[in-house]
């Protein structure tokens, strides 16, 4: 059975915005209708006016101000936010988003999260399942502070396939440094402690 939802994106960018709603139309299992918001100023009264389930928007959109105001002045107190990461951004701002969708997550990612916000009995996913097998090797190994052709090296894979690893990791987990991977699979308990000595003070 379908799930309906109503998401509104804000984005000033339509290259990214006209993808972003291209993808959600097509997602199995969810019946989503799209609200467009180009201008920022306009973003409060289209919510009030459109009242979504869900707002996806990018955090760098100019002249974006406190989700908890955005809500309280668009009457829309239950609505869940997600920030869509477009560029590299502080891990701290985002935590007072709902959920983060990247530019470099899969469709059945976009799906799995939306569908969580939408409170379906869908399995949770963690971070760490988002990573495939050997992206969490390529982790494991950048916290113990081994270079590109190292890890290319240890894991048998050439050095521009463990650039492109790392780049989907840093775009699954918008992760972007070796300190944030090091507490991440310590949290994860992809590593411990002592396998990584000195990388986390070293980070």
């Amino acid at each position: 059975m379908s799930v309906s939802l109503k998401i509104a994106v804000a984005e000033s960018s339509q290259i990214i915005r006209s993808g972003l709603l291209a993808v959600l139309k097509r997602l199995p299992g969810l019946n989503v209708s799209v609200v467009e918001i180009a201008d920022p100023e306009q973003l409060v009264k289209s919510l009030c006016w459109q009242k979504p389930d869900i707002l996806i928007v990018n955090p760098a959109l100019p002249g974006l101000f406190s989700l908890q105001r955005i809500r309280h002045e668009s009457g829309c107190e239950t609505m869940k936010c997600v920030a869509l990461q477009c560029a590299l951004a502080d891990a701290l701002s985002l935590r007072i988003y709902d959920e983060t969708i990247s530019l470099y997550d899969t469709a059945e990612q976009i799906r799995l999260k939306l569908s969580r916000l939408a409170n379906r009995d869908e399995k949770p996913e963690s971070r760490r399942d988002l990573l495939s097998p050997r992206e969490k090797d390529v982790v494991v190994c950048v916290v113990k502070g081994m270079t590109n052709k190292q890890i290319a090296e240890r894991l048998c894979l050439s050095a521009h396939t463990v650039i492109t690893h790392r780049r989907n990791i840093a775009g699954k987990l918008q992760i972007h440094s070796p300190a944030g991977l090091t507490i991440y699979a310590i949290v994860n308990k992809l590593v411990e402690l002592d396998e990584i000595g000195e990388t986390v003070a070293a980070g």
